[in-house]
């Protein structure tokens, strides 16, 4: 263990992009900011992290504190966030060993009660209700008010270290709710606020829309629940490693029931878009590799002419290693996972993402840059 973050860190070094992409999923979002824990126990360090909804939180969190301070802080957020606002707050067990059933009720009244009294520092009801007032903008008309998350963000990030020359490029995705526009916001372009984090995750009819400039946004997992396609669409070209961070997996049991198919149909919701944009670059990247290696082969003299150039634009030799690392589901949780923030339950979820980081970087050849031949690989510590 003494020399093993070294050599990671040596072999992260071959590659011009080291990115940390986070989907959105709520609660299952501690599982991120432990496999974050994994990165820094190993001395990976990302410059570049692209998040949506609760991606996008983690990400402030991340780069809005400096490097030694980041896990602490990340810590700080879920065990503030986890906690009930008011009334007896549930006692934290250690659910191992209980019957199944025991522990899906148990799971399921921290659910219940996260719907009808809020989380601290997150979101509380909206009182009155929207459907009994008259809302007076877009920024209102939702069933929870998520000024407790504004305060929290304002607490836990600095802003003036995320818009830094120098600091993690950031990247975060949230919708026009008046176009339907799909807008990407990032540090090198521009300035990030607490409202752009806020926006990335407004999910609604929950949370309200949030206003940046005159317009109205909401969360980007309405369009898209992952922001890879920004990373590998957007980057110089040069060879990259990304660790991809998905809470919804693709595969999944035939539901028996209705609650089932409540669950089921979020996995794939949002499972979808992450393998089709996957899927998409592997094949977009195999294309531009090999009129690469193609244009090698035409004579010096036929450079100059514009078919040679508008190739030459469109081609490129850069290699793509993702490690992909995806939450899995424990046996007592419902269709309600993504908004039970119980405290047990984000310490489970956290270690579970720290388990996978550190079972993944128990393989350092997976780290390795690809071969021409195969631009861009992918690698899955539950698909081994």
């Amino acid at each position: 263990m003494n020399d093993r973050p070294a050599s990671l860190h040596s072999v992260a070094g071959n590659y011009g992009t080291l990115a940390l992409v986070l989907q959105g999923g709520g609660a299952l979002g501690s599982y991120q900011a432990g496999v974050y824990e994994g990165l820094a126990e190993a001395d990976l360090r990302p410059h570049w992290i692209a998040g949506i909804s609760i991606g996008a939180l983690n990400a402030a969190i991340i780069a809005g504190n400096p490097l030694g301070h980041r896990v602490e802080r990340l810590r700080e957020f879920w065990e503030t966030i986890s906690r009930q606002p008011y009334f007896p707050v549930l006692p934290t067990f250690d659910m191992t060993g209980w019957p199944l059933t025991w522990q899906n009720q148990w799971s399921g009244l921290s659910a219940w009660r996260a719907l009808w009294e809020g989380q601290a520092g997150f979101f509380h009801p909206r009182m009155p209700p929207a459907f009994l007032g008259q809302a007076a903008s877009p920024a209102s008309v939702s069933w929870y008010d998520t000024a407790p998350l504004r305060a929290t963000l304002e607490r836990l990030v600095d802003f003036d270290l995320i818009n830094h020359p120098k600091g993690l490029r950031v990247s975060i995705g949230a919708v026009n709710v008046r176009t339907g526009n799909f807008e990407y916001f990032d540090n090198r372009r521009g300035k990030l606020r607490v409202e752009h984090f806020m926006a990335s995750g407004a999910l609604p009819p929950g949370f309200p829309a949030v206003e940046i400039d005159g317009e109205y946004y909401w969360d980007g997992g309405m369009v898209s629940n992952t922001p890879l396609y920004k990373v590998l669409s957007d980057r110089p070209c040069h060879d990259a490693l990304i660790f991809q961070v998905d809470l919804w997996r693709a595969s999944g049991q035939l539901p028996r029931d209705l609650a089932g198919v409540a669950e089921r149909a979020k996995e794939i919701q949002y499972s979808s878009r992450t393998r089709l944009i996957t899927e998409y670059m592997r094949l977009t990247q195999e294309n531009q590799r090999l009129l690469h290696d193609l244009m090698a082969l035409v004579p010096p003299d036929r450079h100059n002419d514009p078919a040679f150039r508008r190739a030459e634009a469109r081609s490129s030799g850069a290699l793509t290693n993702l490690i992909h690392l995806i939450y899995s589901d424990k046996p007592y949780e419902g269709h309600y996972k993504d908004y039970e923030f119980s405290l047990g339950t984000m310490r489970t979820h956290w270690q579970s993402g720290l388990d996978d980081m550190r079972h993944t970087l128990a393989h350092p050849q997976w780290l390795a840059p690809p071969t021409p031949d195969e631009p861009f690989v992918t690698h899955d510590v539950h698909r081994r």
